[in-house]
């Protein structure tokens, strides 16, 4: 079996969530890396080292700057006369272009695997992640997303694939890119970070999220994260949230402060490798996920932690 993996990339570098997917792909056959974007030679030299990947197909055109689906997807279309299944990371921008792939290709989408069980065989979640589904398909072409959390990552180095100039379908008319609005910050990135540092509703408002959480994560070189309690009530921006709804994490360490552990939530954080609560409600859900729980009031257990840290 053939594989095309598209590169979420930007266009100088590889961003982690390919990574997986390379992985996953790998299960499957033979993987074929696509880097679609606009000056994105450094993007498809990074890709070709990837170990696992055999080849590399750098579509470089000014309509594929900004990733919009309505320009990748013919692309993608186009290319798949030649390969057996799509995959793409279950990212914000990865979930838009896979489904237009589908629908161009005429085949059911299979979304957010966490396993490879056969040549079109595959895990995926259910229910918020409370019951898994084993699910086979009868298409001739797969379109795949992955769940980043559920494989490991590839190796960045090692790999020697060759690099070959592709065209796509140009650009398509009927979506154009305004602009963006992305926040800067110096801490790690949420998906790929080791430790996480996540606040909820019991932070009161968005100055005592900032006086409470920040300097944890600051002393733990940790991101910070939210459940969606405290994301709808405007503590702090959307991109923050963990969660069925927000954002799918995996740390190494997961800090939930202040949260209550709703299904929603959990969905998003239980592959933590160490869950650490902290919570004043001892009958709290979060708690039947923990490795090491806390029943305490976070004004008072989180400053003092940050001081002996």
């Amino acid at each position: 079996m053939k594989t095309l993996v598209w590169v979420e990339h930007d266009n100088a570098s590889v961003k982690d969530a390919t990574l997986a997917v390379v992985t996953a792909a790998a299960k499957l056959g033979e993987v074929t890396a696509l880097v679609a974007g606009s000056g994105c030679d450094g993007a498809a030299a990074a890709a070709a080292q990837i170990a696992g990947v055999a080849k590399v197909l750098k579509a470089d055109d000014a309509s594929l700057a900004n990733a919009l689906a309505e320009n990748i997807a013919p692309l993608v279309a186009g290319l798949m006369a030649g390969y057996d299944a799509f995959l793409a990371p279950a990212t914000t921008t990865g979930k838009n272009i896979a489904p237009r792939i589908a629908a161009l290709l005429d085949v059911m989408q299979i979304s957010d695997i966490l396993s490879v069980e056969g040549e079109k065989t595959f895990t995926r979640p259910i229910y918020a992640g409370n019951a898994i589904a084993t699910v086979e398909s009868t298409d001739a072409k797969l379109v795949i997303t992955v769940r980043g959390t559920a494989f490991a990552k590839a190796e960045t180095t090692g790999g020697s694939a060759s690099v070959e100039a592709v065209s796509g379908a140009g650009d398509s008319g009927t979506s154009s890119f305004v602009g963006s609005e992305l926040a800067k910050s110096e801490r790690p990135e949420l998906t790929s970070a080791k430790v996480i540092v996540s606040g909820g509703r019991a932070l009161k408002d968005s100055a005592t999220f900032q006086q409470v959480i920040y300097p944890l994560a600051d002393k733990l070189g940790a991101a910070v994260g939210a459940s969606r309690a405290a994301v709808d009530a405007g503590y702090v921006p959307n991109d923050y949230q963990v969660g069925q709804t927000g954002k799918i994490v995996a740390p190494e360490v997961y800090v939930a402060v202040g949260i209550s552990g709703a299904i929603q939530h959990l969905a998003g954080m239980k592959d933590s490798k160490t869950i650490i609560a902290i919570n004043k409600d001892e009958d709290a859900p979060i708690f039947q996920v923990a490795d090491l729980g806390l029943v305490a009031d976070l004004f008072v257990a989180v400053p003092e932690l940050v001081g002996k840290l």
